[in-house]
Parts: structure tokens; sequence; C-alpha cells
């Protein structure tokens, strides 16, 4: 099949960008890598009116680190231009082992931050990897400038904070601050969307863990924080038996659902073995 008609129109900026959106009463999509949306088009899941490309957008293509440690990903970064990021590396491990995962080379290299974001597919990598690292979402529309933070941002299947005349221009992660990160996912083949998934960020400055995340993704219509689990290391020293016990919590608190590709109790299962495993890795100090 074959996209519809639609009207194509090539922002040079920002506000132009935002002012079609606003003409449009909803009608229009955004492109950027396309590689989520040029398959939906082809399908025919979705019909806009009008088709507008932000990839000349200037200052949306970039990594950046501010005066307070605040790591500033642009929306254009591609994933590949993520994983080679010595910013990116060092501040934001967990998005990038979290892009390591995303489809293959082909898809990673035109892919960007910004569409995984707000494309919102619940089993993808990044917005799981946001929600742990408390990041915050930046969007600007008619209205204006604002920010969200990444666990309100996403709403549902697909769904988002977005409205129909705003733009997601970037993500922001706060510093480090001792931080340890643990990543886990399961797919059928290297490259295919996970079946199950988990990102966990700890914080341990004497031995005790003062702080934790555990969001798990492919198992719900969003990422989901798993708070049982994370009371269980928090406080704790985290060894075999704590990260075992927050796995086995993980999969009581997750709610996933039967499907062509796996059943809710083999999620559930994947849910506690990746818990553990990435909580470990955590407590080791990322790998």
């Amino acid at each position: 099949m074959k996209p519809v008609a639609f009207a194509y129109v090539r922002a040079r900026t920002l506000e132009e960008a935002i002012a079609c959106l606003a003409g449009t009463d909803g009608e229009a999509k955004l492109l950027a890598g396309g590689q989520s949306l040029t398959p939906m088009l082809n399908m025919r899941l979705v019909r806009p009116a009008t088709l507008v490309d932000i990839n000349r957008l200037p200052g949306l293509d970039r990594v950046e680190r501010d005066a307070d440690g605040i790591l500033r990903i642009g929306a254009l970064v591609r994933h590949t231009d993520l994983l080679r990021s010595p910013l990116a590396r060092a501040h934001g491990p967990l998005l990038v082992e979290a892009a390591r995962h995303i489809g293959h080379r082909a898809i990673r290299n035109r892919g960007t931050v910004g569409g995984s974001l707000a494309h919102a597919d619940p089993a993808a990598e990044l917005p799981a990897a946001a929600v742990a690292l408390d990041a915050r979402v930046s969007i600007e529309g008619a209205a204006g400038a604002r920010e969200v933070d990444a666990a309100d941002f996403f709403q549902g299947l697909f769904t988002t904070a977005l409205r129909a005349d705003e733009i997601l221009t970037g993500v922001h992660v706060p510093p480090a601050d001792g931080a340890r990160w643990g990543f886990a996912e399961v797919a059928r083949r290297a490259g295919d969307f996970a079946l199950a998934g988990v990102a966990v960020v700890t914080r341990a400055p004497a031995g005790t863990c003062t702080h934790a995340r555990v969001v798990a993704f492919g198992v719900g219509p969003t990422p989901a924080r798993l708070r049982s689990a994370e009371a269980l290391v928090v406080g704790a020293r985290i060894d075999e038996a704590v990260a075992h016990a927050a796995g086995e919590a993980a999969a009581a608190e997750c709610a996933p659902t039967d499907d062509v590709h796996a059943s809710a109790s083999y999620r559930r299962h994947l849910v506690a073995v990746l818990t553990a495993r990435a909580v470990l890795q955590a407590a080791a100090g990322g790998a």
C-alpha cells in the first residue's frame, strides 16, 4: 500500500513548524527520522492532511551539558549520534545503553531521540530510560514553551502530553550525582521490539541504597514505575537476595496482557528476571 495524498511542508524554523501544526486543526504529522511514521503512512494507519518535515530545524541536533550539569539532548539527535556522543556516554550512559537496543543500524542512523519519545511505543527503550532518569521533556508550541516530567509525559498507548500544536524539542537529564544504572530486555531477535525490559537507576553513596527507580517497558501502555520493587531496594545493601526479592515484587506489580507475541504470565516472569538482573548491574556500577 501507499500513503493517501498529503501536503508537504519543509519547515525552516521552529516557529514555522509550530505555525503549520496550529493551522491544520490536528491534521498534521511531523517528519523527523520517519522510522515509525513511514510504515504507518504506507499501511494507512495514519492519514495526515499535511506532513511537516522538521529535519532542517536549527539547534535541535545537539548533545550539550549546561553549567548546572544538566545533559540536554535535542529532539533531532539521531540514535547513532547519541551512541557516539562523549557527553552522553559520560553523563547519560543509561540512555546510550537503551539506544544500543533500538532496531538495527539503519534504523538508528535515521531515528531520532525526539521521535522515539513522541511516538511513545510501549515497548520502546528510550521512554523507559527517560522515566528512570527523572528526565524532563522540553516542548514548544503556539502557547509558548514548557517542560514536563518524563513520568507525566507518557499518558497511554502511543499517547503523550503533547498538544496538537506542540513540538517536542528535547529531553533534559539531571546531573548523575553518583547514580548507577542497569538495563536488560528480552526480544525474539536482535532488533525486534522487546517482549519486556527493565531500566534501573540507583544511588548508594555509602553502600546502602538511598534512591531507586525501577521502570518496566513492554508490559503495559506506558513505561511503568514499579514502586514496590523500588521500596525493597531503598534502604538495603543490594545483593542477590535483595535483587531477587525486587524482581518478584516487580512481577507482582506489573500488569501485562496476552498477545500474539507472549502471554501475560511469561512477561511477568521476564520482568522478575530482568529486574533482578538490572538491579545487580546497577549495584555493580553499570556495565
